[in-house]
């Protein structure tokens, strides 16, 4: 089946079919993405299970039961708190390595990593005796995340043909709900187990890291990733496999030419300082500090826990979070089918104006109906509560989840692909770790106006998409400074005519790859 693949950078068409060994190896790779949504769905009904409470944090299991200060207050606990977010610290630190690796020994090698250390930490959570196996447990598999991570999106856009390849892209952000999904079903069905239930929730996670792990040993490294380490012979015959054709030489060619050049660039990093990146750098790092500012990660990590505080059985609430998680993998398929047609600004700007709506409705809701001291929640206002959250997180899943990540990675040339992915990467997981520790202190102290809070964010991103954001929608990469910065009111000012087009431009090299398009 032909599918020709168009090249961002000299807007050649290159032959290329949708193969066997494409959609399998992209497939396997994307699995990554099962484990870094199963460990965000995971802790939360974890945490709520009293089983694990006793096991690990008595007093907040006391605090409940004794019913004594305010129901906001109940899961007030750093520690608890830490073993949330010290995944996703861990993942901030080794994703500065992971570049290193998947520069040097290829995104199959950084694969197997991941998995070797997701595997590991998921045996130190299984078999946690105390606090510190726990908490090591979670590290390692913050690893796993970090590499993962880093090293799965460049295989899946370095594999597939142009194409196809934001479907393909998609599949990781799909496996990601799909794991949180999958996460909340087995807690629901583990909180019955006792005095073990915990435990094999923490230890199913085994079975997406052996999917990957084994699914690494047999798939093939990426073209890109064998010629930019000198192995062109192989890279040639890896190329011709995957586009099932002989007829490579013109894609060969260009790819050994977008080596020469990101091979010329020897501080990537301190390139993406220069003024003509500014304005790259500064997109990237707020659209991530925005996304995380929503509010959505503080749901997803502890969605029953909140459901609890607000007045719902530990049973409701863990049932409630599969419906959302549902909510979650159908919205993401929407994101699917409208990116490339109604524009990144619009569904932006749209989902903005219906997550508002939701956090202020949140607000009024436990404002009115939830007491320090009230236990239950109206049933009717319980309904209400859970299509709040529907509706917050199905506006996120269509936009902010997947584009947050895709408009970095369409303004980033190859010289500094690797390093803007890192500085993506490393400012989504540096606010996850924020938001993780601090959100249940936040749901104390401030209460109702915690969704307050995340409103006023929302706001603040919305008028930064509408001012400062440009539309990418179906522009080439070559073409982003003539038909995008140098017509921005705002970031023209940065695009100097003296600078170095080429470079920011990336004429020469190919499309970047969105992390979780």
């Amino acid at each position: 089946m032909p599918a020709g693949g168009f090249s961002a950078s000299s807007g050649m068409d290159f032959e290329a079919k949708i193969t066997p060994m494409v959609i399998t190896s992209c497939v396997t790779a994307a699995t990554g993405g099962l484990m870094f949504g199963y460990d965000i769905g995971i802790s939360g009904g974890v945490t709520a299970m009293e089983d694990f409470q006793r096991e690990f944090f008595p007093t907040v299991l006391r605090k409940r039961r004794e019913n004594k200060g305010s129901n906001y207050c109940r899961y007030n606990n750093q520690v608890l708190q830490l073993f949330t977010s010290s995944l996703y610290l861990a993942g901030l630190v080794s994703t500065l390595f992971a570049s290193y690796t998947t520069r040097r020994l290829g995104r199959r090698a950084t694969m197997r990593i991941a998995g070797g250390f997701f595997i590991v930490g998921v045996v130190f959570n299984g078999a946690a005796r105390n606090l510190g196996m726990l908490i090591v447990g979670r590290i390692l598999l913050g690893c796993g995340v970090g590499f993962a991570n880093q090293a799965i999106p460049l295989f899946l856009s370095e594999v597939a043909p142009t194409t196809i390849r934001g479907g393909l892209n998609t599949l990781f952000q799909l496996n990601i709900t799909i794991g949180i999904l999958f996460a909340s079903l087995v807690n629901y069905g583990t909180n019955n187990i006792h005095p073990w239930g915990w435990r094999l929730s923490l230890s199913l996670a085994g079975f997406p890291a052996m999917l990957l792990t084994l699914g690494a040993l047999f798939m093939v490294d990426t073209p890109n990733s064998l010629i930019e380490r000198g192995h062109l012979v192989e890279g040639k015959v890896v190329l011709k496999k995957i586009r099932g054709t002989n007829n490579v030489e013109s894609e060969f060619n260009e790819i050994v030419e977008a080596s020469r050049i990101a091979h010329d660039v020897k501080h990537p990093f301190c390139s993406l300082l220069q003024r003509r990146n500014r304005p790259l750098l500064t997109i990237t790092v707020m659209l991530q500090m925005f996304q995380q500012l929503t509010g959505i990660n503080a749901i997803m990590f502890y969605a029953p826990v909140l459901l609890t505080t607000l007045g719902f059985k530990t049973e409701a609430s863990l049932y409630t979070t599969v419906i959302t998680g549902a909510v979650n993998v159908l919205s993401t398929l929407v994101s699917m089918y409208t990116v490339d047609r109604v524009g990144r600004r619009m569904l932006l700007l749209d989902a903005s104006m219906q997550m508002f709506l939701s956090l202020v409705a949140m607000a009024v809701v436990m404002r009115t109906k939830v007491t320090d001291r009230s236990d239950v929640i109206d049933h009717n206002w319980a309904i209400m509560v859970v299509i709040i959250i529907c509706n917050f997180v199905s506006s996120f899943s269509w936009s902010w989840g997947p584009l947050g990540w895709l408009i970095p990675s369409e303004t980033f040339p190859l010289e500094t692909r690797s390093a803007g992915q890192s500085i993506c990467v490393c400012t989504n997981l540096l606010f996850t770790f924020v938001i993780a520790q601090v959100f249940l202190s936040m749901l104390c102290h401030l209460k109702s106006f915690i969704f307050v809070f995340f409103s006023v964010c929302v706001a603040i991103m919305s008028l930064f998409v509408l001012f400062f954001l440009p539309e990418t929608k179906n522009i080439p990469i070559e073409k982003m400074v003539e038909r995008v910065w140098k017509q921005h009111w705002f970031w023209k000012r940065f695009m100097n005519e003296g600078c170095n087009n080429h470079a920011i431009s990336g004429e020469g090299t190919p499309s970047t790859v969105s992390l979780y398009s």
